[in-house]
């Protein structure tokens, strides 16, 4: 098995829906935040490669036939390389409702984050790789998002490139990956307001445990 789609759009820019409709079209497992939240192995491959390990592939995305949202999205320029049969997808929403979005969930999460063993490697990644040290200067953050869609249509050709839009649904995908649309529902999950209630959720938990370190 190899990768089949290589997610390039930042996270909170409909990766988790598209993840799901993915994995619909026969286009999974797809490899997405939420594997290396669920898997310590996962993440500490990741957290090395943050820190400036380098990218085993085939260890990090052996048994997967899609990649989207961050970790693998900050690499999307070597994987299109290492996998040029791979079609590519750039998820995307304006800048401004982006930083909308990104402000009340993901940042929350990176400010908060203090690395241990059992935590996503956000810091490393986020923080100081994609955004420079600056995760929570709206201005840079947004010129950041930006480049990066300048970027991804810059150097993918634009037949191996689709460009998703929140709210474009199975047509455009469809048409993009060659199978035919679903009789379900284009997928609509991880909503501001229901990743809110989670990232509320793990920094209480966060808050606890260290609480009962400091005990």
């Amino acid at each position: 098995m190899t990768l089949k789609v290589i997610g390039t759009g930042f996270g909170r820019t409909g990766t988790d829906s598209m993840r799901e409709a993915l994995n619909i079209l026969g286009f999974g497992p797809c490899h997405h935040q939420r594997e290396v939240i669920a898997n310590p192995e996962t993440r500490a491959h990741w957290r090395a490669i943050a820190c400036g390990a380098t990218p085993d592939w085939d260890l990090l995305l052996g048994g997967y036939r899609s990649c989207l949202d961050w970790p693998s999205a900050y690499y999307w320029p070597q994987l299109v390389e290492a996998f040029p049969d791979a079609k590519v997808l750039l998820t995307w929403r304006s800048a401004e409702s982006w930083w909308e979005s990104y402000s009340k969930t993901i940042l929350r999460v990176v400010l908060a984050d203090t690395e241990t063993e059992e935590s996503a490697p956000g810091s490393q990644l986020l923080s100081l790789r994609v955004f420079g040290g600056r995760p929570a200067d709206r201005e840079h953050c947004i010129a950041v998002y930006e480049a990066n869609v300048a970027a991804v249509k810059a150097r993918v050709a634009p037949e191996r490139l689709l460009i998703h839009k929140l709210g474009d649904g199975w047509g455009p995908l469809c048409d993009f990956l060659g199978v035919p649309v679903p009789d379900v529902a284009f997928p609509r999950v991880n909503a501001t307001k229901d990743f809110q209630k989670g990232v509320d959720e793990f920094l209480a938990k966060r808050a606890a445990e260290q609480a009962g370190r400091q005990a």
